[in-house]
């Protein structure tokens, strides 16, 4: 039985080529704007993981304010200063956090031979290589060691080894950082910098080497890192603990500033989602206006065919097989359709390569820029978008044949 419908669908389509590519024509654009439209949300939605990845997205940063609340004898506009010692007594009591780093930082005058720059100095534990995804172009990163042994080593930033070094092979080298000498023992990958944005100039030294340029006692602030899910949780956890050791109230925010990673992620996430959901639903419009012409190519092959119809149901034809006939016809229009633009989805995907996205902002950002990747459930939703849209538009066309009175039929002229 499947086999007679898909034989006569075929024939009634090879009956007509001209028209059956018309509106063939129109379904594969339609399903190739859907599959298209979900690749450049899906592709969006990567882009915003790739640039949060760039820079940890379980990852939290702690600023020191000042208090906008009075809490007990203490009137607000009292400054908060963070220690080295916060740094225990937080990793004490959240549980949570698997990394955590003091930082301290200040612009410098470096120098190399006749070569001098001010750019800024950062002293951190060896961890914040793995809490801020640091990576090493060429030589290392510092160590336990070197930050226990106060060992006067540093990692400089890709732009900072250009303009101190150009070609010249900087490790193993000696920089001067206000006077002091300090080895040069590895060259950071370039990072995503926005503006003026100076993070590709950063020089890295041990947070204990740190003392020698300038007072640690005070910190500008910690990184750390955490697992699962509920930053909120941590960060309150985090809050509470910095109160009660300084005496202000934990849901005053601006005592002490908050950056969390995963909070702007999860931002991004839902407007990545709402964009797909979007270009999902323009895409479904588009492909909506092929079944429309699919629709009104059927009606016309009803009319034109009426006698046809009324010589079938004249031999024993009955409703359910007039209807199944012109629905089958109207999915085979659909699916080849369907088969043609998803191709040619491919195709685009594939001569397009990368859209410019985030690089247009930012240096060295082209692996956030947007690929339209397909994914097999772009395929696979566009897919059930086309079959519905198929059967919508068919439907109507079968059911108007179906109940054509075979007396008025075999009369049509």
């Amino acid at each position: 039985m499947t086999h007679d419908l898909m034989k006569q669908a075929y024939e009634a389509l090879r009956h007509n080529r001209r028209r059956t590519a018309l509106t063939m024509l129109g379904m594969a654009w339609g399903i190739a704007t859907v599959v298209l439209l979900l690749a450049y949300g899906s592709g969006f939605g990567r882009a915003i993981e790739t640039i949060f990845a760039s820079f940890g997205s379980h990852v939290m940063g702690v600023f020191p304010g000042r208090t906008s609340m009075q809490a007990g004898g203490n009137k607000a506009g009292m400054q908060i200063r963070l220690t080295e010692d916060d740094i225990t007594r937080i990793s004490e009591n959240v549980p949570q956090i698997t990394r955590i780093t003091p930082e301290v930082s200040k612009d410098a005058n470096i120098q190399f031979d006749n070569r001098n720059f001010s750019f800024r100095v950062q002293g951190n534990y060896p961890n914040v290589q793995r809490i801020r995804n640091y990576e090493v172009e060429y030589g290392r990163f510092y160590n336990e060691e070197d930050n226990l042994q106060k060992a006067r080593v540093a990692v400089i930033g890709s732009e900072a080894k250009d303009k101190l070094f150009s070609g010249k092979w900087a490790i193993g080298e000696n920089i001067r950082i206000n006077g002091l000498s300090f080895e040069v023992i590895g060259v950071a990958k370039p990072k995503m910098q926005e503006g003026d944005n100076d993070i590709n100039r950063i020089i890295y030294v041990p947070f204990n080497a740190m003392s020698d340029l300038t007072d640690t006692h005070y910190i500008n602030g910690m990184w750390l890192e955490f697992e699962g899910d509920n930053y909120e949780q941590i960060e309150q956890q985090m809050r509470g603990v910095l109160a009660q050791h300084y005496n202000f109230k934990p849901e005053d925010r601006r005592a002490v500033f908050v950056f969390s990673a995963m909070k702007q992620l999860y931002q991004f996430r839902i407007i990545s989602l709402g964009l797909q959901v979007l270009l999902g639903f323009i895409g479904t419009l588009t492909l909506g206006i092929g079944g429309v012409g699919l629709m009104n190519i059927m009606l016309v092959s009803v009319t034109q065919r009426t006698r046809e119809i009324g010589v079938e149901k004249a031999l024993g034809a009955t409703k359910s097989d007039i209807l199944q006939q012109f629905l089958a016809e109207a999915l085979a229009i659909t699916f080849a359709g369907g088969i043609a633009g998803i191709l040619l989805a491919y195709l685009v995907a594939f001569s397009v390569g990368n859209l410019t996205f985030y690089s247009a902002l930012a240096k060295n950002a082209e692996a956030a820029d947007i690929r339209l990747l397909i994914s097999p459930g772009a395929v696979i939703v566009s897919t059930l978008i086309l079959t519905l849209v198929g059967l919508v538009s068919g439907m109507l066309p079968a059911i108007r044949a179906s109940r054509l009175d075979p007396i008025e039929a075999l009369r049509y002229e």
